[in-house]
This record gives C-alpha cells, structure tokens and sequence, in this order.
C-alpha cells in the first residue's frame, strides 16, 4: 500500500523542520494569549509537591518528589540526595528523573534520569554515606536490585543485539560487581519478553518474572545470589506475579480463571488457592506482618482489603473519595501505601496492621465525583467518572485510554482544575482494553476486538452529548489511537479532539522505533489475517471527507518510543481533507515528558484549546 507521506519518518528531513516550525506557529495564532494567561492557574496546580515513590530502609524512608521546577530524591523530612536542578547545569539541558532504588541498609542509591525528555537515559549508583559516584551506565537501565557485594539489573536493548545473538528490542538480566558484568539470566528470549527481578522480603529468594506482552508470565526462584540455581515455579497464559516467599512457599497473584485476580500458593509444584477471584478484579497484593494486604478494583477505584495467609478476610479499608491506591514499599514488617485522586496530587500511607496518614497534599475547593455508565453498541456497561466544581456549564473534557491492560483510575491531572473552576466537567472513561475489571475486559478490547474500545468510547461521548455537553475527546499514547480512530469513525459525537503522542499508523507501528513490543497487543500488520482488522480501523488508513471539529494532535520530537511520524502523517492526512487541524509539536520532549515547565506549558495549551473550543 502507497504511503504518501513514508518521508515524514525522517525526522531530520529539512521539510519536517519546517511544517514543525510554521505548525507551532500556526497553533499559537489559534490559542493566542489565552494559553499565557492561563499558565499561572495550571503551574500552581502542576508544581504541588506530589511524591511518585518511596523506598524504605534501616535508615529511614527515601523518597522522589516532583516540586515547582524540579524533581528530587531525598531522606523523608530531611536532606536531598538528588536534585534534577544541579543534572540540568552539569548537562545543560532539561532533565528528567525517572525512577530509583535503595538498599534496604541505605547504603546505595541507583537513581535513573533522561536529557531532553527521551525514555534513553542514564542510571547512576551512589554511596549514601559519602555521596560519591560509584557507577554510572548508559543507556539507563532498570530493575536495580542490590545484594551485599553487586547488583542485578536489567537492560533493555533498543539497538543491535543482546550478548547471545539475539536483535533488539530484547531484555537480559546483568549481575555486576567490582569484577564487571556479566549477563545471568534471559538467554534466547526474543522481542516481546520482558523480564523483572525483586527479592522476597526476607532478602534471600530471588523472584524472576518473565512476561511475553502483556499475556502471559512464568515465574522462576531461587537463592538470590545464586542464579544458575534459579528454577521455574510457575507459569501461567495470563498475567501474573510474585507477591513474596513465606517459609518456602512462593504466594502469587495470577489473572486465571476468569481473569480478575486470586491469590495461590507453590510449594514443590502444589499450588493451592489462597483467595478466589471475587466480582471485582484483585489488582496487587503485598504480605505485610504475616498477612495479606491487597487492592481491589471496585469500578475503577480501589479499597484495601486484609487476609490471614490462609486466605481469610480479616478487614477492609475505604477512602473518602473515589482513588488509586498502590504498594511503593514493603520490607515485611509495614508497607508504604501512596494514594491519589483527581484533586489529591498524593497522600502517603504507612500500614503495618493499620493504616497511618504520613503527609499529603490537596486541592482546595468545592469539588465533587460522580459515577456513571454508558451502554456500548455490543450492549456492554461502561464506566466513566465525572469531576465538577460549583457550577456546570454543559462543557465536558473526556479522557479515554483502553488497553494494554491499564486500568484507568482517579489520579491527579493538574490542567483539569482551571477547567473544572470555569465549570467545566472534566470525565475518564473505563473502556475495554484496560484491566478495570479483569483480564476478560483487556482481551475483549485487544487485537480483532479492539473496535469494542472505539464503540465503548462513543457510547461514553454519546451519552455526554445527548445530555447537552459540548465534548472535547482526549487521548495520549494508545489513547491517542483511540481519539484519533474513534474521530475518523464518527466525528460526530465530539466538538473538539485532542490527540497527544499517538500510535495511529497500523500497518507500520512495528517497524517505527519499538513497536514491535505492541504486536502481542494489537495484532501483526505482516501476518495478512491480523493486517485486515488493522486496515479496518487503522486512523491514518480511514481519514475521508467529514465535517470535523477542530483538533489538536501533540507529539515530541525526542519520543523514542512512539515515533512522532504517527501524528505529523495523520495531520498530514486530515490537513488534505480540509479538517480544521492544529499540531504542536514540543521539540524538547520524549514520550514521558520534559522538564516540569515544559511539560506544564504544553498542558497549558491543552486546556486552553479545551476553553476555545467547547
């Protein structure tokens, strides 16, 4: 099939510079002053100090927080360890932490960061004692895990191959020590296995995780320092994962049965069920003090609940409002619970039996979250959220995600708040393709079902229309595909679309940087049968002749992981049609985003495109 724009994937093309250059401008003709005046209100929401993770040692608890116009790692209420201000003047660029790492002594730190936005970037390893560098190695990699005398980590290749002989994308599992590195574990794994590595909490059993997608896992355990002793103890054709060893006994949450998580035991091959599946989906479970702390996913928000190791419900916990609620650390005497919601940035819990507030941070205000559903052209309910302040203006802002088995659930989007106080509603809708409510909704939105998202949406959108709100559709990533298809299916049932970092070309997202990883997801545009339902719904194949409402596509330059030409061949392609169609294109941001201002400034532009155009 011709593509007529295959030269937009050459992003050093002087042609692509330039449409960057004049679209940019063009975009800011359209927002005019209104994207300035709003940024004030959108960066006092977006600098609120939100804590992303935490780790706990015999030195007290380490955690990473983003504030103002940094990010940083540091001893909780004491000194900074990090600070992503001081990467910026050693680098001279903006620089964005990724994630981190210690000892359970607070002996180490391995902490992650990225210039210019990109996923590539770079892990260093410091003494906390000293505050020395002990090891620094590019591209970053992941999973650093630290024994007495080295670590384990994990390095995902992008590019050639791995030291057996194997192509990129492919992950292998590294032991490094004063001696060097050596690679221990993922020999012949081919694109699309992911591997992870955690010790159980007593710190003497490794547990290796080796997943295929998004689809299927196998478990392997052992001495921790021993990987040729590292021996498979479970595998299953869904999800799953260890929660921890218990005198000998490996305890898993797996999705089998009907997919909505349970909790089992293995011992020497025998796996005995611990706690069934429920109605709803059993998202994470943690074992804390000789029980079982867990997350249930009850409509698309979380309550805690705590069993014996037997499998015996011993209590429950609620919030106060609708919230994702996430383990960051347990050394298997308490836990570290961070908790969110659309207008709490976090709050920090501490369990160890009982559930203790640590700190938080909230918006101020009259708010409120309602609940609602939607009913799909299949007959499906759909869930979605609804946030709305004082007063209603029949104006609804709509996020929508679905797949890849990620549960959409409330969290803290700080551009929405200046909507929702010119009484806008801002809603999130729970799509098929997620794992709200357990592995069978994830497949039903998958591969040849993947149109069951697209109608899922429609009927969320639908249904705000028929109510009398003017509806902007929003998407990112995956949720760009979404936007982008559900606007070339029916563009009617929104006034405004905004379609950010989007995969939209479906028969060449795998050979476009590492989507390749996505073809257990979406389906292989090689193979002629999965090529069919992809050509059905692919954006960037179905732009014909409509009336569209206005819409905004944004991308990065620098995202490595969703190649950019997605976006500028799918603005391209609407463009030939007459649609009124703005791009933006950051030129120093990668798919996880930039600095804090840069990032707020394009959120800026989101909401005020959001204000001009509903």
């Amino acid at each position: 099939m011709k593509d007529p724009y295959a030269w937009m994937e050459n992003l050093e093309d002087e042609r692509v510079l330039r449409l960057v250059e004049e679209e940019n401008e063009r975009f800011r003709e359209f927002i005019g002053e209104l994207s300035d005046e709003l940024f004030s209100e959108v960066w006092e929401y977006y600098s609120m100090s939100t804590l992303y993770g935490a780790k706990l040692t015999e030195k007290g608890i380490i955690a990473m927080y983003k504030e103002k116009e940094r990010q940083l790692i540091g001893w909780l209420g004491g000194d900074v360890i990090v600070d992503s201000k001081a990467l910026e003047e050693e680098f001279n660029d903006e620089v964005l932490l990724q994630g981190f790492t210690a000892d359970g002594k607070g002996r180490f730190l391995a902490y992650s960061f990225s210039i210019g936005g990109a996923d590539e970037g770079i892990t260093r390893t410091i003494d906390l004692k000293t505050g020395k560098l002990i090891d620094e190695m590019k591209p970053s990699v992941w999973n650093v895990t630290f024994l007495e005398d080295g670590y384990y980590f994990s390095r995902f290749y992008r590019h050639g191959e791995t030291p057996d002989g194997v192509k990129a994308p492919a992950v292998r599992l590294f032991w490094k020590d004063g001696s060097g590195e050596r690679m221990v574990f993922g020999e012949g794994l081919g694109s699309g296995y992911f591997i992870s590595l955690r010790k159980s909490t007593d710190g003497e059993t490794a547990m290796v995780t080796v997943t295929f997608g998004w689809n299927r896992a196998e478990i392997y355990v052992g001495p921790v320092a021993e990987p040729e002793r590292w021996e498979k103890a479970y595998s299953a054709e869904v999800p799953a994962e260890p929660i921890d060893v218990i005198d000998g006994k490996l305890y898993v949450l797996t999705r089998e049965g009907k997919g909505l998580g349970k909790v089992v035991a293995v011992r020497d091959g025998e796996v005995a069920e611990i706690i069934p599946e429920g109605e709803f989906p059993l998202e994470w479970a943690i074992i804390v003090d000789g029980k079982i702390l867990a997350g249930r996913l009850v409509h698309a928000s979380y309550r805690l609940e705590i069993y014996s190791l037997d499998g015996e419900k011993l209590d429950e916990v609620k919030f106060d409002l609708p919230g994702s609620a996430h383990p960051l650390d347990t050394d298997g005497k308490k836990a570290l619970i961070r908790y969110e919601s659309f207008t709490v940035p976090y709050r920090l819990y501490e369990f160890d039996g009982k559930l203790k507030l640590v700190e938080g941070q909230e918006v101020e205000g009259d708010f409120r979250v309602d609940e609602d559903f939607a009913v799909s052209k299949d007959g499906t309910r759909v869930h979605y959220f609804l946030v709305k302040g004082e007063r209603d203006e029949k104006k609804a802002w709509v996020f929508g995600y679905g797949g890849f088995n990620i549960a959409l659930t409330p969290r803290f989007f700080p551009q929405a708040i200046p909507f929702i106080k010119r009484g806008g509603t801002f809603a999130m809708a729970n799509l098929r393709g997620g794992s709200e409510y357990g592995e069978e909704w994830h497949r039903a939105g998958m591969r040849e079902n993947k149109q069951n998202v697209f109608d899922d949406f429609i009927a969320v959108l639908g249904k705000l229309k028929a109510e009398g709100y003017r509806v902007a559709a929003w998407g990112r990533s995956n949720g760009g595909l979404l936007v982008s298809a559900t606007l070339t299916q029916r563009p009617d049932v929104m006034d405004a679309a905004l379609i950010g970092y989007p995969v939209i070309d479906m028969l060449r997202f795998h050979r476009l940087y590492i989507g390749s990883v996505w073809v257990p997801e979406y389906g292989n545009p090689d193979d002629p049968k999965d090529r069919e339902f992809l050509l059905k719904y692919s954006p960037y194949h179905n732009v014909k002749p409509a009336k569209y409402p206005p819409t905004l596509i944004y991308t990065g330059l620098h995202d490595d992981r969703v190649h950019p030409a997605h976006a500028l061949k799918f603005f391209m392609m609407m463009k030939e049609v007459g649609a009124p169609v703005y791009l933006r294109v950051e030129t120093k941001s990668g798919h996880m985003g930039a600095s804090p201002e840069t990032r707020a400034r394009e959120l800026t532009d989101l909401v005020a495109f959001v204000i001009r155009t509903v």
